[in-house]
């Protein structure tokens, strides 16, 4: 265990079906809380803060647009339902004392912030915790990507993507008692053996600017700051 963390900057990205508990849709009131605790826990470190929630547990694009939505219409859908859980998340973690911003890629000055990069890298430097929006603000693009974008534009060391398992494996370690964990791995074998970490234009966004992914299981009480403190069982991917 070291007393200094590892990193200074992180993203962290969580998917929206991480806010709805064992519910089937929406959102989970003390599973948001429960995140936000774990989102302190790393704040209480010292650590600067974004995130990017993605929408997939009210709306997601790409299921609407495969049940005849026009694409981009569905797309922007799929912001909007970023937006509400962004707000979701600054309720719970203003309600434990951390203060935040709702940065949204698309204006909506009555609730959130537009995202202007200078005035966001002042909020971190700050230690108020950045939670970026609507995406990119643009079709086509996942939130695993707005991810990525921000996490460069922001000069964060690292992202970290909490899932409901403890790293990334050969195959879905829920389906297959053999799988095996990657303690490590490189963006180009998370891309040749088509391995579900983020989709492949945010792994080419992260090779490219050799920023690290960890990850790591967000259902893991304490897991996000252990690993920060130099603990716990995760996956790096990196060059």
């Amino acid at each position: 265990m070291q007393d200094n963390p590892t990193y200074k900057r992180v993203m962290l990205k969580i998917s929206g079906e991480a806010l709805m508990g064992d519910q089937g849709y929406g959102l989970h009131p003390p599973t948001v809380e429960r995140i936000a605790r774990e989102v302190k826990s790393v704040h209480d470190l010292g650590v600067e803060i974004c995130m990017v929630i993605g929408g997939g547990n009210i709306f997601r694009g790409l299921a609407g647009s495969a049940q005849g939505m026009e694409r981009t219409t569905a797309d922007y859908m799929g912001m909007l339902a970023t937006v509400m859980n962004a707000l979701a998340m600054q309720s719970a973690l203003e309600g434990l004392g951390v203060f935040t911003r709702v940065i949204s890629a698309i204006r909506m000055d009555e609730v959130a912030e537009p995202y202007i990069r200078r005035r966001a890298v002042r909020h971190l430097e700050k230690k108020r915790v950045c939670i970026f929006a609507a995406g990119t603000g643009n079709p086509y693009f996942t939130t695993d990507t707005a991810a990525t974008l921000r996490a460069n534009e922001m000069a964060c060391e690292a992202i970290f993507k909490g899932t409901k398992v403890d790293g990334v494996y050969d195959k879905d370690p829920n389906k297959h008692a053999d799988a095996k964990r990657y303690d490590e791995i490189s963006f180009d074998d998370v891309l040749v053996k088509h391995l579900q970490v983020m989709d492949a234009s945010a792994i080419a966004l992260a090779r490219d600017n050799h920023l690290p992914i960890i990850v790591f299981s967000l259902d893991e009480p304490g897991g996000f700051a252990g690993i920060l403190r130099g603990e716990g069982v995760y996956t790096r991917v990196s060059d």
